[in-house]
């Protein structure tokens, strides 16, 4: 049985293409985390758990032996969680689609992945309080920096120029990445002084141009980090689908779903700018 229902939909194959595309371009379009962090996977829906090293300290996993008994040492299993976002189609809006020959409006599979997309990156960035899943702005034991006001001179370079030699003092090397939330990023956009130079493009030529802002940030959060895979990915379980959960009063019930966990290696390739 197809664990997405899609069996008991009364939708043409090209009917399921067409919510296929709308579904997966438009939360390529939203996700921000995936275009700086390295994917592990897919693995598959069935994939409910994935092990997670700590490198923080020995940058290696051993195993520890006692009374004939072993086990990996600084490593755990995490649970994968489930993201959704679910969305309806009007069977009369269907019907008029297929008897007139219309395109059929998909724009609630747009806000259904859309608003995927935006809990994924809320997932990465933020975590999850109740859940128990840390987040890269919220995890323990990263690195933190006072961040000065940068909306004058050249604090925003400065910051993040010290945050990169507080990564390179500790042996972390590799790809870097600056997150910011969209006030920290206008405040990035703008000339400095007796150069004709924006702020912005100062810091991209320090970090080949990998500067991101997200909306689920909010306000006056920013975060420097090492992107190499042997410090910190995304687990993709199931990858965005698109499910049908049910007919309720001839309307038709869908579901955006996906598998998706975010895994700190080294805590210390994060550098927090409070």
């Amino acid at each position: 049985m197809d664990y997405l229902s899609r069996e008991s939909a009364p939708f043409s194959d090209n009917l399921w293409g067409k919510i296929d595309d709308t579904v997966v371009n438009t939360a390529s379009r939203v996700l921000i985390g995936r275009r700086f962090l390295d994917i592990f996977g897919p693995l598959g829906a069935g994939i409910q758990s994935i092990s997670s090293d700590n490198l923080d300290e020995s940058g290696s996993i051993e195993e520890e032996t006692s009374e004939g008994i072993s086990r990996i040492k600084n490593r755990k299993y995490e649970e994968i969680p489930l993201v959704y976002s679910d969305f309806t189609l009007l069977w009369r809006d269907i019907e008029n689609s297929e008897k007139l020959g219309y395109p059929l409006d998909l724009s609630a599979a747009v806000s259904a992945a859309e608003a995927c997309a935006r809990k994924e990156d809320k997932l990465i960035f933020l975590g999850n309080e109740n859940f128990g899943y840390e987040g890269i702005f919220n995890a323990k034991g990263t690195n933190k920096v006072e961040k000065s006001e940068w909306k004058s001179g050249e604090n925003p370079f400065t910051d993040i120029a010290s945050a990169v030699e507080i990564l390179t003092k500790q042996g972390i090397y590799g790809r870097l990445a600056l997150i910011v939330s969209p006030d920290l990023y206008l405040q990035m956009q703008r000339i400095q002084p007796g150069t004709g130079v924006l702020e912005i493009d100062r810091i991209g030529k320090l970090l080949n141009g990998n500067i991101f802002t997200s909306p689920v940030l909010g306000t006056n959060k920013g975060a420097l980090l090492c992107t190499e895979p042997n410090y910190i990915d995304i687990v993709i379980g199931q990858d965005i689908a698109t499910a049908y959960l049910e007919l309720r009063e001839l309307n038709h019930i869908l579901r955006v779903l996906e598998t998706v966990l975010l895994r700190i290696k080294n805590r210390k390739s994060i550098v927090i700018f409070e």
